[in-house]
């Protein structure tokens, strides 16, 4: 399963896969934290793997900023798009072929009607800075601009401006921004 999802995730950024030796790929900070997230994923938190996983994953999670936990559900062709700090709370759930950007926080909330995580559709694009909060809904072909402030559920096809976010329908919203789809 591991395998299937580091190639695709490897696709979304070079549009191609290397065959069996993923040595130059591993240059890539962005490619080696997705890598390690994915293999610590497949294997029990007190396995050898996973504790072993686990341990290079946090030392990445430390050397780049990146707090997105093995237990977060992340579909084929995730990618990152700079590192720097990005902050994902585990019990999120991001579709398939998603972008983040630096400076990125998908969090809970605790309290009120909102009360929750969000759940990502597929090819939703967020850009620098944007903050995504609550139990909500981010539906598919979605761009979030850069320090937008999502607290609400968005609908299929929108874009999302400004805090407080804003909703514009269109049909091409993440054209042009997530390329070598899976």
């Amino acid at each position: 399963m591991s395998n299937s999802l580091i190639q695709k995730d490897y696709f979304r950024i070079y549009g191609k896969w290397p065959g069996k030796f993923l040595g130059k790929a591993l240059i890539n900070p962005n490619f080696r934290y997705i890598y390690f997230l994915r293999k610590a994923s497949v294997y029990p938190k007190k396995s050898v793997f996973g504790t072993l996983y686990r341990l290079i994953l946090y030392h990445y999670q430390t050397k780049y900023g990146f707090q997105i936990y093995p237990e977060t559900q992340i579909g084929e062709g995730f990618y990152l798009g700079h590192w720097g700090t990005v902050i994902i709370n585990p019990k999120v759930k991001i579709g398939k072929n998603c972008n983040i950007a630096p400076g990125v926080t998908i969090g809970k909330t605790n309290r009120g009607k909102k009360a929750g995580v969000p759940v990502i559709g597929d090819e939703v694009w967020i850009g620098t800075n944007a903050v995504l909060v609550g139990n909500i809904k981010i539906g598919n072909n979605v761009l979030i601009a850069p320090n937008a402030y999502v607290t609400e559920d968005i609908p299929d096809n929108s874009i999302v401006i400004g805090n407080v976010a804003q909703i514009q329908p269109n049909e091409k919203a993440t054209q042009g921004y997530i390329n070598n789809k899976v």
